[in-house]
């Protein structure tokens, strides 16, 4: 793999402010609620009882152009300061995620081990904390490598490598609404 200089901790980054308003967040939530609602899978699993418990929808790319837009910028600065993969680009659709109470998302990965079967290779993660920090308990964002649990507020965003472990546990009151998005490119070298 090549990279810039970096620590381990390099491929965990957190924006110090929000990257969308209240009101753009709002935006997202009521665009993401006006497309088709399904149950969240594990790639292509059927059931997965066990490990997801979330409802998604898929935003497309012209619902919301400027939120893919300043997200393309945002994830080029970062990883040019931060993770230095090759290629990185928008290159699948935004994923808004409501988890209500017990809903959760079990210790995984973003990234296939096939890049054959899903090109091209995820290589950064982010979500986007939509719901206001207040609204929901537990639902925590947790990575595994640190024992971290991101605590953001809304419209702050965590940006991490797609290898690292990381889950949403279960959210015990409330309902928690996110935004993730993948960042892509050719495999790793």
């Amino acid at each position: 793999m090549k990279f810039k200089e970096a620590s381990w901790k390099s491929f965990i980054v957190t924006t110090n402010t929000p990257i969308f308003t209240h009101e753009e967040c709002d935006e997202i939530i009521k665009t993401g609620r006006q497309c088709l609602k399904i149950k969240g899978t594990v790639f292509e699993q059927k059931s997965i009882e066990n490990i997801r418990d979330s409802n998604i929808s898929w935003i497309p790319f012209e619902k919301l152009k400027p939120m893919y837009d300043r997200l393309n910028d945002v994830v080029h600065q970062i990883n040019n300061n931060f993770f230095g993969f090759e290629g990185i680009q928008i290159n699948e659709l935004a994923q808004y995620t409501e988890y209500d109470p017990g809903g959760f998302y079990d210790w995984h990965v973003d990234m296939s081990l096939d890049g054959k079967k899903h090109p091209p290779i995820r290589k950064i993660s982010m979500s986007v904390l939509l719901s206001n920090e207040n609204e929901f308990e537990g639902g925590d964002l947790e990575i595994m490598d640190t024992g971290r649990k991101a605590k953001l507020i809304r419209g702050q965003a965590l940006f991490f490598a797609s290898f690292i472990r990381h889950r949403v546990s279960p959210v015990i009151k409330g309902n928690r609404k996110s935004l993730v998005v993948w960042f892509g490119g050719p495999a790793f070298k």
